[in-house]
């Protein structure tokens, strides 16, 4: 077999199980929310998710972009660097971490204002909202952990720790909500806890000495911390255009359609979530393997796995789209326990529209993975913006205005596309260098 398939298997399989795992903290919460709560807990959960890819992003943010450069410095044998690097990611990571915090502690009420959230689903939103971020710290650390471990050697560990913590969240959530009767705040308790055991479960790496990478007290550099958040800029914009899609979205449905609307979309938006896990999943495998190889000076073996992880999405996008199309009403009747017939209808339709664009969606995320860990970020940038913000956000006001919901959908897909093109044109005229 191939040594350059091997280590795709080996990297991505670890974490595409691990960003799966990752993925169920919120997935877990909709679908407890939904049984406790109705269709007025989902919609005020939905309101509330993006936030959540705010911080998760910044912490895949330092911690991609971190870890990029120690997998970069690490191929070249530079280990004062790499610890520089740690020490940074950290540093950079501590000051991001305190302003979500105090902004969930003093500016969460308007802050579920600005995101759409009406009378009726205010109080649980600004509930789950404020202790989400008061978890905040907890989550970007882990987020770093994890990419370190990972680039360090440790990936099973890496995806044994995601999905500890994933699996945890979901015990917890049937006992804050069933057991002790919390409601929404013990679904956001339980979310809150789970990074805290996954950092359990790695602390294993530190205890036994295997990590390469350590913490230096040393003053921050601002060229080093420059360099690392703009490498992992775009693992922030991806997730940020997911939390901004949700924002955006939900605003005009709650126009279009009012709570249920949301629900019903929101029912999409949690699926797409541990889909685009996949994807990133894959992504953040072939990270460690192509920044070797470009620490190595080894193009081919980059190429090679690019391919290797284009196929894969393929594959896995024609299952997802296959499962949502022939088994959306199953999917839908799992998060509408009150049997609502008007969201039973109106999450199949959106599902079948939004879903779509899965295919585009998987070889964005790769080639902005793939150009982010070359060590040329501006691609990867570009690709982010662009189905992040530039195409997503006037393509749904325009195309709900027009087609309403229907059209809203589809013009996630829309954007995706326009993105993949351009992406194919970038990634021929890398494979020619």
């Amino acid at each position: 077999m191939n040594e350059h398939f091997k280590d795709y298997a080996k990297y991505t399989s670890a974490n595409v199980l691990g960003m799966i795992g990752l993925s169920c903290y919120i997935l877990a919460d909709t679908f407890f929310v939904s049984r406790a709560m109705g269709s007025q807990g989902l919609a005020a959960l939905n309101i509330a998710i993006p936030v959540y890819n705010f911080f998760h992003g910044c912490g895949l943010m330092v911690g991609m972009g971190g870890a990029t450069r120690y997998a970069i410095l690490k191929a070249g044998g530079f280990q004062k660097e790499q610890n520089r690097v740690f020490t940074n990611t950290v540093i950079s990571a501590a000051f991001i971490s305190v302003l979500f915090f105090l902004i969930g502690i003093f500016l969460s009420a308007p802050l579920v204002r600005v995101l759409g959230a009406n009378e009726a689903v205010f109080s649980m939103c600004k509930t789950y909202l404020k202790i989400l971020l008061m978890f905040s710290p907890m989550f970007i650390l882990n987020d770093i952990v994890i990419c370190f471990v990972r680039n360090d050697g440790g990936p099973r560990l890496a995806m044994a720790a995601m999905l500890t913590g994933s699996f945890s969240n979901i015990i917890l959530d049937y006992v804050f909500m069933f057991v002790f009767d919390m409601g929404i705040k013990g679904a956001a308790i339980a979310t809150g806890f789970s990074p805290l055991i996954s950092l359990m479960v790695m602390s294993v790496f530190f205890i036994k000495r295997k990590n390469c990478f350590h913490f230096q007290y040393k003053k921050p550099d601002i060229k080093i911390a420059f360099r690392i958040l703009s490498t992992g800029a775009s693992s922030l914009a991806a997730e940020l255009s997911s939390g901004i899609i949700m924002i955006v979205y939900n605003l005009i449905i709650i126009e279009l359609e009012g709570n249920t609307g949301v629900a019903a979309y929101g029912i999409a938006a949690n699926i797409s979530l541990v889909v685009t896990a996949v994807y990133t999943g894959i992504a953040q495998g072939i990270q460690p393997i192509i920044s070797r190889s470009t620490g190595e000076g080894n193009h081919r073996a980059s190429v090679s796995v690019l391919k290797y992880a284009a196929v894969t999405v393929c594959l896995v996008s024609c299952a997802v789209y296959s499962c949502i199309f022939f088994g959306s009403d199953f999917i839908a009747g799992v998060f509408n326990s009150v049997k609502d017939h008007e969201l039973q209808s109106m999450a199949q339709l959106v599902m079948k529209l939004y879903f779509t664009g899965c295919l585009f969606v998987g070889i964005n995320i790769i080639s902005a993975a793939f150009f982010s860990a070359s060590g040329k970020p501006s691609a990867a940038n570009i690709i982010s913006l662009l189905r992040g913000f530039v195409l997503i956000i006037p393509g749904a006001f325009v195309m709900s205005a027009i087609w309403g919901l229907k059209g809203l959908c589809l013009s996630f897909a829309a954007a995706e596309l326009v993105t993949f093109l351009l992406s194919l044109c970038f990634n021929a005229k890398k494979s020619r260098c």
